[in-house]
């Protein structure tokens, strides 16, 4: 096995037995994750700069396939480099093919929550306005994304990037699941569940659930059993943590079960900025997208927003208004970039810096997001959480349609209704026999599971 090389990276792990050691140019020394699309390797040139190589599960010996395949590859390396990991190229000639995209130093948007806590206050912000911002630059070149998931946000150290864009689509993947379930069910929107068309308000959808993830470290249609997960975002409103107004109306719009009624990427990104005082429309879609990622990476002073000029009537919320003052770490969420001006339009400034520097992005010498010991927002008791009333009844509604609850009662009352015959050789006995059965194994499951239910709220 390869040592691993260089500074450490968050999640990297050794490679396997059975691991490649080389793709092209390039070393492999660790795994950074594997999923349904294939593994992802930290590889380095001979001058150590670093690269993630993807080697992907697809064959490309059909002609129409391996078409498809660099076609969506060319079109993802056309994204502008806006809080974007860059595609670099892809090889399909050998008897393994792989995508070389740009190294983001730093953890993933799922490992941070996990293991340092929530993302709060500006860092959320950031947080909202560069996965946007990638979403923005990543429709504008035509690609969708079709798996953004907290797993594929890395925080890097000038701001959150977007990775992995375009390559479920590359690997035709975009099957609704109907066909089959593809992608991270709980970030998946309504549409992928039925026999519509698959585009750009899906990744809407997938980012308004990231971000939600984010603030109250769960997804907004829960993270349990496949089909109950699927029932919530086909049916119910998503159960979302305290955010700020703003970003909680953004992101219930972003949400709706019709694609039609979300507003677009570049709409939210504008919504966004316009929060804090550094657009107005009209604004071309180049200048849009610079002051997305200079807002994602710059850093912030510690204190609120600025509130949002109306400029008609405002709807009144429908729920309470959370004040968005903290009081916060005094570092910022990333290294302060002193020299750094605000962000001003000038008509000569060129949409983007081009990047002339190797892939290798130097270490971080702080976190990304440094841990918050002090919620930005007071907890909120959110309804059906907890003891009470409500919370029972609630939990109890939730678990009364549960498939897998129905089918076993159901199983077991059949069960019970053979042996009833067996015994009397009669249908009526026997069907009553299998009434019993289903009523009694019913309830009891019934008030298992809502009981269980409650202790993990409490957790």
């Amino acid at each position: 096995m390869s040592e691993l090389a260089g500074a450490p990276v968050p999640g990297l792990a050794k490679l396997w037995t059975h691991d490649p050691v080389t793709a092209g140019p390039y070393r492999l020394v660790g795994r950074l994750g594997a999923g349904g699309q294939g593994v992802v390797y930290l590889g380095e040139d001979d001058a150590g700069d670093r690269v993630a190589v993807k080697m992907v599960n697809v064959d490309l010996s059909d002609p129409r396939a391996r078409s498809q395949f660099l076609k969506e590859i060319a079109a993802a390396r056309r994204v502008a480099p806006f809080c974007t990991a860059q595609v670099l190229f892809a090889e399909v000639d050998g008897e393994r093919p792989y995508v070389v995209s740009e190294f983001i130093e730093g953890p993933t948007l799922h490992r941070h929550v996990r293991e340092r806590g929530l993302v709060t206050g500006n860092a959320l912000h950031r947080l909202a306005v560069g996965t946007v911002t990638a979403l923005a630059a990543i429709h504008s070149a035509g690609v969708v994304h079709c798996d953004l998931k907290p797993d594929n946000v890395v925080l890097g150290e000038d701001g959150p990037r977007v990775i992995d864009f375009g390559i479920a689509r590359a690997l035709g993947v975009t099957e609704t699941a109907s066909s089959r379930v593809m992608g991270t069910t709980a970030y998946m929107a309504p549409e992928r569940f039925r026999n519509d068309a698959i585009g750009p308000p899906c990744d809407v959808f997938a980012w308004a659930a990231t971000i939600a993830f984010a603030a109250g470290g769960r997804p907004p249609f829960g993270n349990d059993s496949l089909f109950a997960v699927m029932h919530r975002v086909l049916n119910d409103p998503p159960e979302l943590p305290a955010l700020p107004p703003v970003l909680d109306e953004l992101i219930r719009e972003c949400l709706a079960k019709d694609p039609a009624d979300r507003p677009s990427a570049e709409r939210v990104l504008v919504r966004l900025l316009r929060q804090d005082g550094r657009v107005a429309d009209p604004l071309r879609r180049d200048h849009l997208l610079e002051a997305g990622n200079l807002t994602a990476g710059a850093p912030t002073p510690n204190h609120p927003l600025p509130p949002v000029t109306p400029t008609a009537p405002q709807p009144q919320p429908t729920r309470p208004q959370i004040p968005t003052q903290s009081t916060a770490p005094t570092q910022s969420a990333y290294t302060p970039m002193p020299t750094q001006p605000a962000y001003t339009l000038a008509p000569t400034q060129p949409a983007y810096t081009p990047v002339t520097q190797p892939a290798h992005v130097p270490a971080m010498t702080q976190p990304a997001y440094p841990p918050v010991t002090q919620p930005a927002h007071p907890p909120v008791t959110q309804p059906g959480v907890g003891a009470g009333d409500g919370g029972a009844l609630r939990r109890l509604r939730r678990e009364a349609p549960d498939a897998w609850g129905i089918s076993t009662a159901l199983f077991l009352g059949s069960v019970g209704a053979a042996a009833g015959y067996v015994a009397s050789s009669a249908v009526g006995p026997a069907a009553a026999v299998g009434a019993v059965a289903f009523v009694v194994v019913y309830l009891v499951r019934l008030l298992v599971a809502t009981a269980l239910g409650g202790r993990s709220d409490r957790r």
